[in-house]
């Protein structure tokens, strides 16, 4: 049996409390691997490759200041100590808090709130290539401002050389890390607890 990554990520194995809880929901356990093993183990890179993905999913989790950043970041510094390097040296401008940014005009305006706008710098550009940073950008957008999404947002990852196909990509890898990474920060408060 393949190695579950939610199990890995919290330490969970075969006979423990965690483990046998998490087995307590197969659909949801099944289910959480296969989204997994389709962004990151997938055959079809032809819109999101493999580098790209690694490099996503490390920012992702390393802007969340997640523990599972550290898996992340061994798969991407064995894909590409140089984007690693570089992805490192830039985390510290772009680490902040959120949620930031702007609801459209109605009741919800009341919580908009002014926060860090990060773009990609020249210099890391020149290293990950011009697509790469502008989903670097949006991954961005999407973990600290995602009430700015918008079309502009989109039209910019186009316009770096993202397909429709790889856009869908992105934001479903976003997505699922971001879901993976509150899966895993609730199941380590539960083992402490079991």
């Amino acid at each position: 049996m393949a190695t579950d990554v939610i199990d890995q990520l919290v330490g969970a194995r075969e006979g423990d409390a965690l483990f046998d809880l998490r087995t307590q929901r197969p659909e949801a356990k099944r289910n959480a691997q296969a989204s997994y093993d389709a962004l990151f183990a997938s055959d079809d890179l032809q819109h999101a490759g493999r580098l790209e993905r690694l490099a996503v999913a490390y920012w992702a989790v390393a802007l969340a200041q997640s523990p599972t950043a550290s898996f992340y970041r061994d798969l991407l510094a064995a894909e590409s100590a140089e984007t690693l390097s570089a992805l490192d040296f830039e985390l510290p401008r772009a680490v902040t808090s959120g949620p930031y940014g702007d609801y459209p005009e109605g009741p919800l305006t009341a919580e908009n709130a002014p926060g860090l706008q990060w773009a990609p710098p020249a210099e890391l550009s020149a290293v990950v290539g011009v697509k790469l940073a502008a989903a670097l950008a949006h991954t961005h957008l999407l973990t600290y401002r995602p009430r700015d999404s918008s079309a502009d947002a989109l039209q910019a990852l186009l316009d770096a050389g993202w397909s429709t196909t790889g856009i869908v990509t992105l934001s479903q890898l976003v997505a699922f890390l971001h879901f993976q990474l509150r899966v895993v920060a609730g199941l380590t408060v539960l083992k402490g607890e079991l």
